[in-house]
């Protein structure tokens, strides 16, 4: 029996994660073809060399293929794999910078850098989901290009692809947990409110037995960005992105002062990796990879891909259509919640006795999404302008505009050619 994947941003530096991922999981994904796809021909270049030198080493099997053509790269695949960024770190640094000019953070995902984003990356994994539901509509799209929750609510709401959308966070939780008590973090399950890097969990569970307060506030003391006496108080675990709205005068003085913002790293430490991937000799995942940082995404994403083919019952933090997983949140929305997974597809399980000193934090939040969502297809400057404004950490229209405009002007090759007339004009 064949098994076709394919890679949609093969050129990013995650993909060697996933060829290991694959070695390491011959026996319950027996891979017969993997389809390499990017826009960037050096790029691709350089992985696909790169994998063809791992595969040797390591003795695999499977076909590896490469494409700049997307129809071809979705054509006859069982599972295709999104991890774009569209812009490029480049734009990823614009993002962070432009804000802190208005005093705001910018946050990649969680600011208005992640506004921006998804508005360039609406539109690319809107195509993506199209040419699948054209071209290959039995195949399942997986996601975890961020913002990974905006986009799963873009996809849903404009396509009928079957369709996944990960992130390491959400599962997070369970290694804190396996940390602060010693226990097996693969027995850890919980309850989860909120959006993707906007949330929460709480009830954490360890082999079906309830944790007691003493076992959380254990948990809470190892917490890396929230100060644990607020976690205590709440009695559940936020995100770690949480801390850009719970620390936030501190947050922004810090990223004000740093030499670099964290695009700027990153887009040095990506010319040490691919100089690395190029080295002929190199045969196996570079040691410089670790210091990228969002490392699991990977991991996650053949765990989820191994419990469709296999058709085997996965507990998953996951982004899915809200319907009545959390009560105070519209049934249309996409929100990040525990699910099971199987090869019938994702079922979000209902969450209660949410805690209530987050309602009003997710709500804004996610309100601000769903517009941008709207923006970002329809290229609605008055949605845009309403989600800036709606954004927590804006919220105030006289910094709004100036700082939308501008953003927008920046990124006009990316995005919606009528949020950037509706600024030119």
């Amino acid at each position: 029996m064949s098994l076709k994947i394919a890679i949609i941003g093969a050129g990013s530096v995650y993909t060697p994660e996933i060829i290991e991922g694959l070695a390491q999981s011959k026996e319950k994904l027996p891979v017969t073809e993997l389809t390499l796809m990017d826009i960037n021909p050096d790029r691709l270049e350089i992985m696909y060399n790169f994998l063809n030198r791992y595969k040797k080493f390591h003795q695999l099997s499977f076909a590896i293929r490469k494409t700049e053509n997307l129809e071809e790269a979705v054509k006859g695949q069982d599972f295709i794999l999104t991890q774009i960024r569209v812009g490029g770190n480049q734009a990823r640094i614009h993002d962070e910078k432009i804000p802190l000019k208005y005093d705001v953070i910018g946050q990649e995902t969680t600011g208005p850098g992640g506004y921006m984003k998804a508005l360039r990356t609406i539109p690319a994994i809107v195509e993506i989901a199209k040419a699948v539901e054209k071209h290959n509509p039995e195949a399942w799209l997986i996601n975890y290009a961020n913002p990974t929750g905006i986009l799963a609510e873009a996809v849903r709401n404009y396509t009928k692809t079957k369709f996944i959308a990960l992130c390491a966070g959400g599962m997070r939780p369970r290694t804190w947990v396996g940390w602060a008590l010693d226990a097996n973090y693969k027995e850890v399950t919980y309850d989860f409110v909120g959006l993707n890097h906007m949330n929460f969990a709480y009830n954490i569970r360890v082999d079906g037995r309830k944790i007691t307060k003493e076992e959380f506030d254990k948990v809470a003391d190892i917490h890396e960005t929230v100060a644990p006496e607020l976690i205590k108080k709440l009695n559940a675990l936020p995100s770690l992105y949480c801390q850009y709205y719970f620390h936030r005068r501190q947050k922004l003085a810090e990223l004000k002062e740093a030499p670099l913002t964290r695009g700027e790293t990153v887009l040095g430490l990506e010319k040490e990796i691919y100089t690395a991937l190029k080295n002929p000799s190199q045969h196996d995942k570079p040691e410089i990879l670790k210091n990228r940082g969002g490392g699991g995404y990977s991991e996650l994403a053949l765990e989820a891909l191994s419990a469709i083919y296999n058709d085997e019952d996965m507990w998953i933090v996951a982004n899915v259509k809200n319907e009545r997983a959390i009560e105070f949140l519209p049934y249309d929305t996409s929100v990040e919640t525990p699910c099971i997974l199987n090869k019938n597809g994702i079922t979000p399980l209902v969450q209660n006795n949410i805690p209530e000193g987050v309602y009003g934090l997710v709500s804004a939040v996610k309100n601000y999404e769903s517009l941008v969502v709207q923006a970002a297809v329809e290229g609605n400057y008055d949605k845009a302008l309403e989600a800036m404004v709606a954004h927590p950490l804006v919220g105030d229209f006289d910094i709004a505009k100036p700082m939308l405009d501008e953003m927008l002007k920046v990124n006009a090759p990316y995005i919606h050619p009528d949020l950037v007339a509706a600024v030119t004009d």
